[in-house]
């Protein structure tokens, strides 16, 4: 484990079973913090800040509230955090309907050490993988936002880019059709696959999201298909995989480029056939499944260097939907970061109202490597932090800040730390002096730095940069001239 525990909330009425579970957990080196019934547990994750528990594992059967009502709430309140069920043999039934209702897993009693280690991990894993809960829908429905699945999951973006994503998504929700959606990590492709269940003939359906990435090489058949008992050290009984959970609905497959290359196999015959046999099982299970698969890799390549099957990836790529990164939809960025300060400020009890313009600016310059989820998590540490009503480009982190000047730089042919003929990026405010000042101090450099970062603040519009160094538009067009700088054709 590492120095930061993973923290894992347990909720049950037995107290001899909560002790047992509690020393299994401390000894594997989690946090636990243990509740006595489903109210108490609730009430513990809706008064924790978001990211407090990286699982929850909760009986099936307790007086009062139950273990459903308990996922039923986590499911639609924290719909990122995994909840492991925990059922005797005679509601074996009912956990896998409470699987199929959103449950990660569950446990079934009596169950051993190995089998505890092995679901909580993988639930861990799967947290940390999944990161940010994703943007969720404003309150005021529209009737676009009613027809179009993309919105009502909280797809935010008016782009091109995306705006051909969520036509690709209203035209094939609804039809059985394989969908492969490919696209850098943070970009946002579980939030398609749930929009394109959410469109399906019937969403009441299963949706149920199996991260490979997450799952031990070993154990991928058995997760996706099942066992019977016996099949392998440690199936102690009889368990249904992915696909039959998800039978009549959605199974979304994310990082399937990290599924073994023998398990593909299978997995194209699953596809085709709609059958297979559970690991250690001769007989044959049917199911009717909406496969929806989803990569960050290049998978041309990962077929050249033998590490995927071209026939599986020929029978997943039958509509494809690229998803594109965030540096490429830069229009759609002050829409996101609105979104997210207002969920921010009501998750962490704040009221920033934005940011200044030139922070904005400096947000969409960006390239955003991490996408949508790196701007949300640099949003939330941004309101968290926040002194001022609203955030200036001096309280953003130089990986973003300092990122854009060596863009610039780079851009307009300097060489990023050689000489002083390289143009210097600096906000104005954190310069303490107007170019006038400047101009006594008798610094060429920064007198071009100034110039050169209010044209860029202003969209290089002259009138408008004129007045944020305090002079007038002929004075500045004189100090252009004289530095050898070009002034922007019909800028105003």
């Amino acid at each position: 484990m590492t120095n930061d525990p993973s923290r894992v909330l347990l909720i049950d009425d037995e107290p001899n079973l909560r002790k047992v579970l509690i020393a299994l957990l401390e000894q594997q080196g989690y946090e636990v913090r243990a509740e006595p019934d489903g109210a108490s547990g609730l009430h513990r994750v809706r008064t924790s800040p978001p990211g407090t528990f990286d699982a929850i594992i909760t009986d099936l059967r307790m007086p009062g509230m139950g273990g459903m009502e308990v996922l039923r709430t986590v499911a639609r309140e924290r719909p990122k955090l995994p909840v492991i069920v925990l059922t005797a043999h005679g509601s074996v039934d009912t956990a896998v309907e409470a699987v199929k209702a959103g449950a990660f897993d569950f446990l079934e009693k009596p169950f051993d050490r190995d089998q505890i280690h092995q679901v909580v991990a993988k639930a861990v894993a799967t947290r940390r993988l999944r990161g940010p809960t994703p943007p969720t829908p404003s309150p005021a429905a529209t009737p676009e936002s009613v027809d179009d699945p993309s919105l009502r999951v909280g797809m935010i973006g008016q782009s091109s880019a995306i705006t051909r994503v969520r036509e690709i998504v209203r035209k094939v929700a609804g039809s059985p059709s394989t969908v492969l959606i490919t696209g850098d990590s943070g970009t946002g492709k579980e939030l398609v696959a749930r929009a394109l269940h959410l469109g399906s003939s019937d969403p009441t359906k299963p949706f149920i999201s199996v991260n490979c990435a997450a799952i031990p090489a070993g154990l991928v058949e058995s997760e996706l298909f099942g066992h019977e008992r016996g099949a392998f050290t440690g199936a102690v009984s009889s368990r249904a995989g992915r696909f039959e959970l998800a039978d009549g609905g959605t199974l979304f497959l994310d990082e399937i480029s990290e599924i073994p290359l023998e398990i593909q196999v299978k997995l194209l015959r699953a596809i085709q056939e709609s059958e297979f046999e559970r690991v250690g099982g001769m007989k044959t299970v049917r199911v009717n499944v909406r496969l929806i698969a989803a990569t960050n890799r290049d998978l041309a390549a990962e077929i050249a260097n033998n590490r995927f099957r071209d026939d599986l990836y020929y029978r997943l790529n039958v509509v494809p939907i690229s998803l594109p990164a965030l540096h490429q939809r830069p229009e759609d960025i002050p829409l996101l970061v609105d979104h997210f300060v207002a969920r921010c400020n009501d998750r962490l009890g704040k009221s920033v109202a934005g940011f200044t313009d030139d922070a904005l600016a400096v947000l969409c310059a960006y390239t955003w490597p991490g996408n949508i989820r790196e701007l949300e998590n640099l949003i939330e540490r941004m309101v968290l932090f926040a002194s001022e009503d609203r955030v200036t480009v001096d309280e953003l982190p130089d990986s973003v800040s300092c990122a854009n000047r060596t863009a610039d730089t780079t851009a307009d042919g300097g060489e990023a730390g050689t000489s002083d003929e390289r143009h210097v990026r600096l906000p104005l405010s954190s310069l303490g002096l107007d170019l006038k000042e400047a101009v006594k101090a008798g610094s060429r450099l920064v007198e071009e730095s100034l110039i050169r970062e209010a044209l860029r603040q202003t969209d290089s519009n002259v009138t408008r940069s004129a007045r944020l160094l305090g002079i007038s538009r002929r004075s500045l067009q004189s100090k252009m001239k004289e530095l050898g700088l070009r002034e922007p054709p019909d800028n105003g």
